[in-house]
C-alpha cells in the first residue's frame, strides 16, 4: 500500500523485548534451523496475495510473512497478483520471490488503475558490480499476464472451496475478475469461480470508527479505487466469508524499527529491509495494515484478533465504508485487544524477518 498520513501517536503500549543472543554449536543451530522449519500438521493453505505494492512498504513485509509461512508449511502461496500500475511493480515481486527461494511463483499486474510512484520499487535494479544485487527474470510489469487472467486460471486449477485470497490493495483486480464471463480457464462466471473455489477473502481496507481525531476516516485503499472496492463489496458472493482489516487495526500494531535494525543482518543485503528504509527510514515504526490480513488468513484459529459479528459493508460515493450487523451477512470485521496487539507485533516480527530455507 502507499503513504498514509498517521497522527504521531497509537493507543497500545508495547512492552520492550529483550533480544538474547543465540550460542552453541553449528549442529545446535542447524537443529534449531530444522526445527523453525518443520512441517506443521494441517494442510498448508492455498493463498492468493493481491496487493498494491507500490507506495506502502507494508505490502513487502506481508509478502515476506507469506514465504517464512510457506517455509514453515502453513500455506502455499499461488501468485501475486498486482492492483495498481507501475512498471516496476512486477520485477519488485519477482525479485522478492526470488530472495525467498520462489522465483517461478506466477505474477499478474492489472494494466486499468491508479498509477503510482514508489519510493522503493527501483531497489530490485540495484546492482553490485555488473549483477543485480537481487536477481529476477520480469523485465516490466508489461511482460507479466494480466492479473484477472492469472486469477482465473490459479483459481480454476484449485481444489473446490480452499482458496484463501488476500487482498491488501486497490479492489481492482478482484471486482474485475466479479465481472468476467466464462473463459479458456473456466466456463464459470468470475462469481462462480470464487464461490466454488475459494474458503475465505481476507481484506485490509475501509475505517469502520472514530480514529485520530475524526469521526470517519478515508482510507487509501478504498478512495483510490472507489468504484473497484463498491463492485467488490457489492459482487462478492455470500457463500465466501470476507474478513475486513481495517485502517485501525494496522494502525495500533506498528512494526518495530528495532527490527529492521538487528533481525534482517543474516545477509549483507536484505531486499525487505532496503524497501523499508527507502520508504519509511530508520526511526519509523510503520503500521502493519497488509500484515494483518496475512496474519489471520493463514493462522485464524491462533486468537490473534476477534471477529466482529455477521454483518455488511458498505462503500458510498465519497470513499468512506459502513458496517451494519446482519445475522446473514458475508462480511466481518477484525477486532484487536491491546494484550492480542503484544501477540500481533512479535508474530509479524518474527515471520517477516525469517530467514528463507535457500539461505
Amino acid at each position: 500500500m502507499y503513504q498514509r498520513l498517521v497522527a504521531p501517536f497509537v493507543a497500545v503500549f508495547l512492552c520492550s523485548i529483550v533480544l538474547l543472543p543465540v550460542t552453541g554449536s553449528a549442529q545446535d543451530n542447524r537443529d534449531l534451523r530444522e526445527g523453525l522449519f518443520a512441517p506443521q500438521s494441517t494442510t498448508p493453505v492455498p493463498v492468493i496475495f493481491d496487493t498494491d505494492i507500490t507506495g506502502d512498504c507494508d505490502d513487502v513485509l506481508a509478502l515476506a510473512m507469506l514465504h517464512a509461512l510457506q517455509d514453515r508449511g502453513e500455506c502455499e502461496l499461488k501468485a501475486v497478483t498486482i492492483s495498481k500500475v507501475n512498471p516496476l511493480a512486477a520485477p519488485f515481486v519477482d525479485a522478492v520471490n526470488t530472495f525467498y527461494g520462489r522465483g517461478d511463483l506466477s505474477i499478474g499486474a492489472t494494466r486499468d488503475a491508479q498509477r503510482r510512484k514508489s519510493a522503493y520499487l527501483k531497489v530490485c535494479k540495484a546492482t553490485d558490480g555488473q549483477k543485480l544485487r537481487y536477481p529476477h527474470d520480469v523485465e516490466s510489469s508489461d511482460d507479466v499476464p494480466p492479473a484477472v487472467d492469472v486469477l482465473r486460471e490459479v483459481l480454476a486449477a484449485s481444489e473446490d472451496h480452499s482458496v484463501v485470497i488476500i487482498q491488501v490493495g486497490l479492489a481492482t483486480n478482484l471486482a474485475d475478475l466479479l465481472e468476467t464471463d466464462g473463459d479458456k480457464f473456466s466456463s464459470l462466471s468470475g462469481v462462480d469461480l470464487i464461490r466454488k473455489k475459494c474458503k475465505l477473502i481476507s481484506v485490509m481496507a475501509g475505517s469502520f470508527g472514530p480514529v485520530m481525531n475524526k469521526d470517519r476516516h478515508p482510507e487509501a485503499n478504498v478512495i483510490n479505487g472507489i468504484d473497484a472496492m463498491q463492485r467488490f463489496a457489492k459482487l462478492s458472493p455470500d457463500e465466501v466469508p470476507v474478513v475486513w482489516s481495517e485502517f485501525r487495526i494496522g494502525l495500533e500494531a506498528p512494526y518495530p524499527r528495532e527490527s529492521i535494525a538487528r533481525d534482517f543482518a543474516y545477509v549483507p543485503h536484505h531486499i525487505v529491509r532496503e524497501a523499508y528504509l527507502l520508504h519509511s527510514g530508520p526511526n519509523h515504526d510503520r503500521p502493519t495494515w497488509d500484515l494483518t490480513s496475512v496474519l489471520h488468513a493463514v493462522r485464524p484459529e491462533d486468537q490473534y484478533f476477534g471477529l466482529s459479528q455477521p454483518g455488511r459493508v458498505s462503500v458510498d460515493e465519497e470513499g468512506f465504508t459502513e458496517f451494519a450487523p446482519d445475522g446473514n451477512g458475508r462480511d466481518r470485521l477484525l477486532t484487536m485487544t491491546p494484550r492480542q496487539a503484544i501477540r500481533v507485533i512479535e508474530a509479524q516480527r518474527t515471520l517477516s524477518s525469517q530467514p528463507p530455507r535457500s539461505r
